[in-house]
Parts: structure tokens; C-alpha cells; sequence
């Protein structure tokens, strides 16, 4: 069995620690660690460790006990609650303390769900922005009961269970005093409210499910992989609470002659080693139309010519990327005699120092 912390320890608070500083300590750490508002795996168990050192250090006689003979002193009295009440359920202490805001909180509007989607659009849209439309299936309120799952001209009714709050207490005696639990209610299942006249469109859910055709502008200069956010196009919430968001994921297919880098964009072009020798102006295309570019006399393969402003436009400022033009020279396989004849000729006039020269 684990050792037990020390309860001034558990509740950040020094040893002279005044009933209101006790009561304050407690409240801070109860709220931090309550199940509802905190999902690790040992909240609950934190939670239990808390209301313990409350219950002891907040009695003043099993106060005294404690700081005389430590975790001893409180062995076979813990249990017995505080402030005349007997209780140990998370529900029960945190309705205590602050106003049944557990039970608030499960019948305060939900925001609904977010929902995802996805669209594919070619590399010059994606460059020049367009618009497309998308089909999305999501929840909705129904539309004849309003949301309220009850037939029209009906109201859900006050739970008669849990009386309307949504809770029962559930109260054992053990040899350590009297506990007590507190969880939702079986038959409204926390809601505090039953229908007993269903809406027959949505059998009492409030909701339903709705094919919808939706239209997402895709903004000029979108990379491949982005999302787009459509606030409140998502899952309708609970209890009227708002909906929640459409996240579209788009992908842009490749472009036969480009290549995308960040806002700039890469084309190859290829040049005969003659043109490369001697220079040449070509034609390049580009996002926007063809463009002509002068190779100087001499361009060596891999050599590289920006074009400014050519590129995809900046998605979220104004301007565009470059284009860069990499020059490719290329060399022939197959030479007709002629060909091969004037290229020797021309290996012989050429000076390429020792290093060229054949052995």
C-alpha cells in the first residue's frame, strides 16, 4: 500500500495555515482536479487525496490529532464529512462548493463537433484561386421539432426521477462513516428533462443528419495539404449550443512542366550544346503566359535564370514568388556522319587544355 502524502503537503499550505486559508487551499486544488474538468488518468485519485486532507485538516480535533501523531491520529474517523454533512462523492463535494456547477455544466450548451472534408484542385487554380463546391453530410437541429426532440406542441417534462437536476444520490453505510456518490440519472440520463411525446422526424433526438452542398473559395497561392476553415458549417451543438466548424483539406495535383518550392516555382529547360556555345533567346512558359529569356553565349548546364514575379502568389500578402529557369544542356546519343564530323572537327579546334586532352 502506498505511503499516504503529507495532508498539509496535498493542499499547498503551511502548517499554521488558517481555517480560511484550509478552505480556500481545498476549493483551488477540488476544482483543478475534479473528473469534469480534468482527464488525466490520475485526477480522480488526486481528487480522493484532496478531499481527504480537507476533512481532516478542516476538523479541528482531528486537526490536533493529525499534527500530534500524523496519518495514526486519523485512523478509523475519516469519513464523517464536515460542517455537519456526510458526503465523499466527487459530485456531492463539488456541488458544496461552487453551486452545482458539475450539474451546470452537463445542461449548458454545447458547442457541436468540427467536421472535415477535402478537395482537389489543379495547379493553375491553386495559382489563381477558384472556387469550388462540396457536398458534406453533418448534424443538424431538426427542423420540425426545433431541436427540442419533443412533438410539436409538446415540451420535455421535468424528470421525475432526479426531480429536474439531472442527479441521484446514492448514500452507503460502511464502517467508516456514511458515503455518498452522486452520478447522472438513469432515465434522462443526465439531462434533467424526458420527453414523453417524441418528435416522430428525429425519435426525440433533436437532430438529425443533412446532406449539404457547400461552396469554398480557395484563395490564390494555396499549397498542397492547407485547410480551410468555414466557421460554424460543422456539427450542430447540444442544448442550443453552437455549431462547430468545417475544416477542408485541399490538394493540388502536380503540374506537368512545374515544380513547387515554398512561393516559387521550378522549370526545366533544355538547350542543344550548340545553343548553349553560342546562346540563344527562348521561349519559357510561366503561370502567366510565355515569356522570352536570353541564354548568354557560353551557359553552362545547371545554371540557373530567375524570373521575377513569376511564381505563386503569397498567400497571406501581396506579391508573388519567382520562377527559376535551370538550364539543361543536352548532349545527343545518336550522330548522323555529317554530325559527327563537324563535332570532331570541332573537338580538334577547340583548346581544352591537358585535362581534356585524350591520352
Amino acid at each position: 500500500m502506498p505511503l499516504k502524502r503529507d495532508y498539509y503537503e496535498v493542499l499547498g499550505i503551511p502548517k499554521n495555515a488558517t481555517d480560511e486559508d484550509i478552505k480556500k487551499a481545498f476549493r483551488k486544488m477540488a476544482f483543478k482536479y475534479h473528473p469534469d474538468h480534468n482527464s488525466e488518468p490520475d485526477a480522480a485519485e488526486k481528487f480522493k487525496e484532496c478531499n481527504e486532507a480537507y476533512q481532516v485538516l478542516c476538523d479541528r480535533d482531528r486537526r490536533e490529532a493529525y499534527d500530534r501523531f500524523g496519518h495514526r491520529g486519523t485512523e478509523g474517523v475519516y469519513g464523517r464529512g464536515f460542517d455537519g454533512f456526510e458526503f465523499s462523492g466527487f459530485g456531492d463535494i463539488f456541488e458544496a462548493f461552487f453551486g452545482g456547477a458539475a450539474t451546470a455544466a452537463r445542461q449548458a450548451p454545447q458547442r457541436g463537433s468540427n467536421i472535415r472534408s477535402q478537395v482537389t484542385v489543379s495547379f493553375e487554380d491553386a495559382a489563381k484561386g477558384t472556387e469550388r463546391e462540396i457536398l458534406v453530410t453533418r448534424i443538424e437541429n431538426c427542423a420540425t421539432c426545433e431541436g427540442t426532440g419533443a412533438k410539436p406542441g409538446s415540451k420535455p417534462a421535468k424528470c421525475p426521477n432526479c426531480n429536474g437536476t439531472g442527479r441521484v444520490r446514492r448514500v452507503e453505510q460502511s464502517i467508516f462513516g456514511r458515503f455518498s456518490s452522486v452520478t447522472a440519472c438513469h432515465q434522462c440520463r443526465g439531462e434533467g428533462v424526458i420527453i414523453t411525446d417524441p418528435c416522430p422526424d428525429c425519435k426525440g433526438t433533436g437532430q438529425e443528419k443533412k446532406r449539404r452542398t457547400l461552396k469554398v473559395k480557395i484563395p490564390a497561392g494555396i499549397a498542397d495539404g492547407l485547410q480551410i476553415r468555414l466557421s460554424g458549417e460543422g456539427n450542430a451543438g447540444a442544448k442550443g449550443g453552437s455549431q462547430g466548424d468545417l475544416y477542408v483539406a485541399v490538394s493540388v495535383s502536380p503540374h506537368a512542366l512545374f515544380t513547387r518550392e515554398g512561393d516559387d516555382i521550378h522549370y526545366q529547360m533544355a538547350v542543344n550544346i550548340a545553343q548553349a556555345a553560342l546562346g540563344i533567346e527562348v521561349t519559357v512558359p510561366t503561370l502567366n503566359g510565355d515569356t522570352r529569356l536570353k541564354i548568354p553565349a557560353g551557359s553552362q548546364s545547371g545554371t540557373v535564370f530567375r524570373l521575377k514575379g513569376q511564381g505563386m502568389p503569397h498567400l497571406e500578402r501581396s506579391g508573388r514568388g519567382d520562377e527559376l529557369v535551370s538550364l539543361f544542356v543536352a548532349v545527343p546519343e545518336k550522330l548522323n556522319k555529317e554530325q559527327k564530323a563537324l563535332l570532331e572537327k570541332l573537338s580538334e579546334m577547340l583548346d581544352l587544355g591537358k585535362a581534356g586532352k585524350a591520352a
